[in-house]
C-alpha cells in the first residue's frame, strides 16, 4: 500500500504537483456517541472520575470533553512529552487532578493506569485498538466493545455489546448494588451467629439440659437464612451507590464482635428472664417451656438485628426497607406462632405462659436501644 502525502507550504512542488487547480477540501469528523453525554454524567453522579487518555492533539481532546459536559481546567491538560519529563511519583500526584492527557503513546496511556492505581483508584480502562493493550492489561479491569480489534477483545476483562458507555454505568450500579447488599447480609448474620454460638456455650455450662434440641436449632436456622434472602431484593437508597461498598477486615471483625457480644447479652438475659418467671413447682415442663421461650426470643431479636442493622441506614436516607421489613415481620411472627401451632410439638415445643411475653419484651426493647446506640457509634468512628 501507498501513504498521501500533504505539501508544505514551504516543500519544493514535485513533478506532479504544479499546474493544480483546487475543487475544494475534504474534512473528517468522528462524531460523539450521542449516549456519551448522559453516560458520562451517570458515572460523575456515581462518584467515577473520568480521565480522557488519547493519541490526539490536547486541542482536539479539550473540545471534546467541552461537547460531552466533561470539565476540563486550564491546568488538568498533561501531554505525552510532559508526562515523559515526570517521574512515577510525579505522575501520581498529577493523575489525581488532570483530566485530560493527550499525544499519548501506547506506554504513556500504560504509565498514567499505573499511575492512578498507585494512588488508590480502581481503574477501568476502555479502549478498542491495538495502541491500548498495554493500558487493558494495567488496569484493574480491561474493557473493550465488541466491535474493538480481537487481540484488544482477548485482552480485555469485559467486553460490551455495544459501543456504549451507558452499558458501564448500568454493570457499576448493578455491582454497587450486590456489593452493599452482600456487605449487609455478612454484617448482620455474623454478628447474630456469634452471638447465639457465645448464649449456646453458655447455656450448655448453666443448665442441666440442653438450652435447645438439635431439630429446633435447625428450624431456627432455616427460618433465619429464609428472612435473609429479601437482602437479594433489598434496593438501596440512591446515596448508597454513589462508592463501592469497601469491606475492611478490622473494621468488620469489630462490628461483629460488638454485635454479636450485644446478642449474647440480650439471650443470657432472655435465660434469666425464664429462670424468674417459669421456674416453680406449678410450671409448665420447664426444659420444653425454656426451648419454646428462647427459640421465640431469638427469632425476634435476629429479626430485629435484620431490621434496624438494614433498616436505620435507610431510614436515615429517606429510603423504605422494603422486603427486608417485610422479612423480618416475617421471622418475627413465626418465632412467636410457631410454639402455638400443630408444628410446635413436633419440634418438642410448647405454648408459653401469658407471662413470658412480658416480661422479655422489656428486654427486647433494651436489646433494640443497645442495638442502635452501638450502630450511631460505629458510624461515628
Amino acid at each position: 500500500g501507498g501513504g498521501a502525502h500533504v505539501a508544505r507550504p514551504h516543500d519544493p512542488p514535485q513533478a506532479g504537483e504544479r499546474g493544480l487547480t483546487c475543487l475544494g477540501f475534504v474534512t473528517l469528523r468522528d462524531a460523539l456517541a450521542p449516549t456519551a453525554a448522559d453516560a458520562l454524567k451517570a458515572l460523575t453522579d456515581r462518584g467515577v472520575a473520568v480521565r480522557i487518555l488519547t493519541g490526539d492533539h490536547a486541542g482536539t481532546a479539550v473540545r471534546a470533553c467541552r461537547d460531552l459536559g466533561v470539565p476540563v481546567a486550564p491546568d488538568a491538560v498533561l501531554t505525552a512529552d510532559r508526562i515523559d519529563a515526570l517521574s512515577d511519583r510525579e505522575l501520581t500526584e498529577a493523575a489525581s487532578r488532570v483530566t485530560v492527557f493527550a499525544r499519548c503513546a501506547p506506554e504513556h496511556k500504560a504509565r498514567v493506569v499505573a499511575a492512578l492505581r498507585a494512588g488508590g483508584r480502581t481503574v477501568g480502562y476502555l479502549g478498542d485498538g491495538v495502541n491500548d493493550l498495554p493500558a487493558l492489561r494495567a488496569a484493574d479491569v480491561g474493557i473493550a466493545p465488541r466491535e474493538a480489534v480481537a487481540v484488544a477483545r482477548e485482552t480485555a476483562d469485559v467486553v460490551l455489546a455495544e459501543k456504549d458507555l451507558t452499558a458501564i454505568g448500568h454493570a457499576i450500579a448493578a455491582g454497587r448494588h450486590a456489593g452493599g447488599n452482600i456487605a449487609a447480609y455478612l454484617h448482620v448474620t455474623l454478628s447474630s451467629n456469634l452471638g447465639n454460638v457465645i448464649a449456646m456455650l453458655a447455656a450448655g455450662l448453666l443448665l442441666p439440659f440442653l438450652p435447645m434440641l438439635p431439630a429446633q436449632v435447625l428450624a431456627q436456622n432455616l427460618c433465619f437464612d429464609a428472612a435473609q434472602l429479601a437482602f437479594a431484593r433489598d434496593r438501596p437508597h440512591p446515596a448508597v451507590l454513589r462508592r463501592p461498598t469497601a469491606l475492611r477486615p478490622r473494621a468488620l471483625l469489630r462490628f461483629i464482635v460488638g454485635f454479636g457480644a450485644l446478642n449474647a447479652v440480650a439471650d443470657l438475659a432472655t435465660f434469666g428472664v425464664l429462670a424468674l418467671a417459669l421456674h416453680g413447682p406449678d410450671a409448665l415442663d420447664d426444659e420444653a417451656v425454656f426451648h419454646s421461650g428462647w427459640f421465640t426470643e431469638n427469632l425476634v431479636t435476629q429479626a430485629l438485628v435484620m431490621l434496624l442493622l438494614r433498616g436505620g441506614r435507610r431510614r436515615a436516607e429517606g429510603g423504605a426497607s422494603g422486603p427486608v421489613a417485610r422479612a423480618a415481620g416475617a421471622l418475627a411472627a413465626v418465632g412467636l406462632l410457631l410454639p402455638l401451632s400443630p408444628l410446635g410439638a413436633p419440634l418438642g415445643l410448647t405454648p408459653l405462659p401469658a407471662l413470658y411475653y412480658l416480661l422479655p419484651a422489656s428486654v427486647l426493647a433494651l436489646y433494640a436501644a443497645g442495638l442502635m446506640t452501638v450502630r450511631a457509634r460505629q458510624r461515628s468512628r
